[in-house]
């Protein structure tokens, strides 16, 4: 007999038909000579309630049947007569897996909290919400695929050991093959990386972009998605040590281009969610509602989760340039009655999360995407504009999040790259294959990295980036 999964089986009408069913026990309740089990596998949020008749069923099994157990069973589908159910199964037989000593199995039919389940990650893909999320995760997986297959993108896997430091920021974690007890050393006492494995000193990437805009420059548009790293000693809700990137680069294509591209990817993967992960959704909307109960009225968002998705379909994505957001942050109220926790200072300063929100969420009641940024505040391969003051960049504020995604149009011109360069003391000689191709066939090309855990706490309402990612690597953190 075929396993019916869990998903198909609570939708279905065949009643009087015998199925098999599989899956790990949620709770289990005795009445009289019966006993109830709600049974998931996984594939949805509804349970399948299996109902075990103690005539039939001996009550040894019985006895071995305790939450986290995993189950074979066997029976008939019947219509069932409680709330909230079309069905149940009337078990003929049940096999016992693999038993869980309700004396040591971690998670019992209550509610935990975050940090629980945090410190229980092997374990707590089995709650409701985890199991929610990750699905959720899957589709927004699979949409993202879908969305550049569909427009001709090509996906390149981009290295994940590099040379190169992406945005020159440092904080990189050291790849190497040494004995770091005992590693080689140079006449001058340092550590002589030209007899590592690579024979230079390597890292785990922050980005797969400077790969990527080589790949566009043949390609025409690809885009990248994995994983990324950095080692910022950070124990903050918004920092992950490892972490996934989707990256486009679009030759022959500006910063309008670019911007476009974002909006409309954007726009695909909510209105995804919305069509594809609706029972989950809603799950996760009304645990957020039950928490919005506690908090002070002051404090409670303005709207739900979904509402919150619609938002960012509804409306078309304010465009403005980051001297107009400062006007606008300098003149608001919030700077005015000293709400911001950082005050905005002169032009040039970097904006804080508080600040894009406040521009999305209660200036223009909209996603809104900031461009013409200092150059002082960006990286080194951005589209530098003809003031000379400000690069072509772009960044997508989202309510909730702030920055959700960043890019810009980048810098062809070699010239101009390379005086970016000095100035910011990056040296040529390890850059000399992406700046090749500024020498042979240099394009206007463009890009942006959206970092996917980013992407899950919108879409979820999660507000802990640990809580989005199946095995969230952090600071002293990398149990699983």
């Amino acid at each position: 007999m075929k396993r019916i999964k869990i998903s198909d089986l609570t939708n279905s009408e065949e009643f009087g038909s015998e199925v098999l069913v599989m899956g790990w026990v949620r709770t289990v309740r005795d009445s009289k000579n019966v006993a109830f089990i709600a049974m998931n596998d996984g594939s949805c949020l509804r349970n399948a309630q299996i109902v075990a008749d103690m005539t039939v069923i001996d009550a040894e099994i019985i006895d071995k049947i305790n939450s986290g157990a995993s189950l074979r069973v066997v029976g008939k589908l019947v219509e069932s007569m409680g709330k909230g159910q079309k069905n149940e199964v009337q078990a003929i037989s049940i096999e016992v897996l693999g038993e869980a000593n309700p004396d040591h199995y971690p998670m019992q039919p209550k509610r935990h909290s975050l940090e629980f389940l945090r410190e229980n990650a092997h374990l707590r893909f089995r709650t409701n919400l985890f199991g929610a999320i990750n699905r959720v995760r899957h589709n927004m997986i699979f949409a993202v695929h879908r969305f550049f297959n569909d427009r001709g993108f090509y996906n390149v896997h981009t290295p994940i050991i590099t040379a190169s430091d992406a945005e020159g920021a440092g904080e990189m974690f050291h790849v190497t093959a040494f004995d770091m007890k005992n590693p080689p050393k140079t006449k001058d006492g340092d550590i002589d990386w030209s007899k590592d494995f690579f024979g230079h000193e390597t890292n785990l990437t922050v980005s797969g972009q400077l790969e990527g805009e080589l790949a566009a420059m043949a390609l025409s548009q690809i885009y990248t998605f994995g994983p990324t790293f950095r080692a910022e000693n950070s124990n903050t809700s918004r920092h992950l040590a490892e972490f996934w990137m989707i990256e486009p680069e679009v030759a022959f294509a500006d910063n309008h281009d670019n911007m476009n591209l974002a909006e409309d990817m954007l726009k695909y993967l909510v209105d995804y969610a919305l069509k594809n992960c609706a029972e989950d959704l809603e799950f996760l909307e009304q645990r957020l509602l039950n928490e919005e109960k506690e908090k002070p009225q002051n404090e409670r968002s303005e709207m739900t989760l979904r509402e919150k998705l619609r938002f960012v379909l509804d409306n078309d994505f304010e465009r403005i340039t980051y001297t107009e957001a400062i006007d606008i942050l300098k003149n608001s109220p919030a700077q005015k009655k000293k709400k911001f926790v950082y005050p905005i200072q002169d032009w040039g300063t970097d904006l804080q999360s508080e600040h894009e929100r406040y521009l999305v969420e209660k200036h223009f009641k909209k996603p809104v995407i900031l461009t013409d940024y200092p150059k002082e505040i960006k990286a080194f391969y951005m589209k530098q504009n003809p003031d000379g003051k400000t690069v072509a960049a772009m960044d997508v504020l989202f309510p909730q999040i702030g920055e959700i995604i960043g890019g810009s149009q980048r810098e062809e011109n070699y010239d101009k790259l390379m005086t970016r360069m000095k100035e910011m003391n990056i040296p040529a000689e390890s850059m000399w294959w992406y700046l090749d191709t500024r020498r042979f066939g240099s394009a206007v090309h463009a890009g942006f990295g959206l970092g996917f855990e980013r992407l899950m706490l919108f879409v979820t309402g999660m507000t802990n980036i640990r809580d989005v990612i199946p095995f969230p690597r952090t600071p002293k953190n990398a149990a699983f």
